[in-house]
């Protein structure tokens, strides 16, 4: 809204101050009010950031053999890349549905399939596995494709309501060594890549308030193998909105608060889904390490609104998109990193192609992808107990922490 005398004075009823107020507002001009409260607002300027993507540099002229598992509704197995990628080989392929598993062989140009993931994991040729299946299968098929010698990445979220598959993932990666990445979109986006270098700078100091909104209006469920999207927790799906938190600085959530919304939708009525969930919509705010607050939520229910996005407030700054408030002057490049040439941005903000790459990178180059299983399991495992407080009323629980061994006290 903008401010002018007359949306000041429809704020300022009620108040007996109002009257010498607009007398003086009036006396001394709304221009002259405007250089006085910016003069008492130091570093107050905003800074519109943009990216500028340096030409690719080729590091390695190696080739990763990659098995790629599951092209259901949203056709996952082949909308990241792989196939496009100059260091990749994509052996073979697999889905359930043969119609499907021909799909994904004629859409990653692959001569080769398998009837599961169980079979493809086998293939001793095949390195690595990106796991596009059902969130209900993703931490049972990465276990298992680790416990076979292949690296994985996995589609969100990690796990699927549950914290003993949470533990028995982390165990995997820890036992076998072997790579491990979790594909949250959101730490891709460009404001989230901004918000991460400029919290490594030092640009926000402490993060003391943080936002995360993944709005996807679904008034009939997304069609999903065995309906595993119906009637979902909303914050079983928590990454997309966490990442705002945990993919910009690190750190982790202890603890919890959650109200859920009892939407209008079928699927969430009494009896008619699988989770005995009556939530459309769960909003939750977490404590942090840092000893600041998070709002995080999954919304289902507002009409026709479909976005991710999240903001940062911290004590020497703030940011929401790629505008920049602090005190900060000389800031960091924050353009994500280059593609090679031919390779996709992809979808979810043009997410797709950097976290493929990353994930290739970190299995060619021997060094840990974005989103490993700590940063995975921190970003989806608090939803889950943010679901059992909205169960209970908003019932403060703490929340599982999962420390790399460098960062245990």
């Amino acid at each position: 809204m903008k401010n002018t005398p007359e949306n000041v004075k429809k704020e300022t009823l009620g108040s007996s101050a109002a009257q010498p107020r607009r007398d003086f507002l009036a006396a001394v001009g709304w221009g002259s009010v405007g250089a006085f409260l910016g003069a008492m607002l130091p570093n107050a300027r905003a800074v519109d950031l943009t990216e500028s993507r340096k030409p690719y540099e080729p590091l390695t002229d190696r080739k990763l053999k990659v098995g790629i598992v599951g092209y259901g509704y949203c056709r996952f197995g082949a909308d990241w890349g792989f196939q496009f990628h100059p260091n990749v080989e994509v052996v073979a392929v697999s889905d359930l549905i043969p119609e499907r598993c021909n799909g994904l062989m004629q859409a990653c140009k692959c001569g080769k399939s398998y009837p599961s993931l169980e079979e493809l994991v086998k293939d001793p040729k095949i390195e690595a596995v990106f796991v596009a299946t059902d969130a209900p299968s993703h931490a049972r098929h990465c276990i298992l494709a680790m416990n076979h010698g292949k690296h994985v990445m996995c589609a969100v979220p990690a796990v699927w309501g549950s914290l003993e598959e949470a533990d028995e993932l982390l165990e995997t990666v820890k036992r076998t060594g072997l790579k491990y990445m979790m594909a949250e979109t959101s730490v891709y986006h460009a404001a989230n890549h901004a918000m991460r270098v400029l919290y490594r700078a030092g640009a926000f100091g402490r993060i003391v308030y943080s936002e995360g909104e993944y709005y996807h209006y679904s008034p009939t469920p997304i069609p999903s193998y065995k309906e595993w999207r119906t009637g979902m927790p909303p914050l079983w799906y928590p990454t997309h909105s966490t990442a705002y938190y945990v993919g910009v600085t690190g750190g982790q959530f202890t603890s919890v608060s959650c109200l859920g919304f009892r939407g209008s939708f079928a699927a969430f009525q009494p009896g008619a889904n699988r989770y005995q969930n009556p939530f459309t919509d769960e909003i939750a705010l977490f404590e942090t390490t840092e000893g600041g607050v998070s709002r995080m939520l999954m919304s289902k229910s507002i009409h026709n609104h479909v976005n991710e996005t999240g903001r940062v407030f911290g004590e020497k700054g703030r940011m929401e998109g790629l505008r920049y408030f602090g005190a900060m002057e000389k800031l960091p490049d924050i353009s994500r990193p280059p593609l090679p040439p031919g390779v996709p941005e992809g979808g979810h903000g043009g997410s797709h192609g950097p976290l493929m790459h990353d994930f290739v990178m970190s299995v060619l180059l021997n060094r840990q992808p974005i989103v490993d299983v700590y940063a995975a399991l921190a970003m989806t495992v608090p939803g889950i107990i943010a679901h059992q407080s909205a169960l209970r009323g908003g019932e403060r629980l703490k929340v599982p922490q999962y420390n790399r061994p460098q960062d245990k006290q």
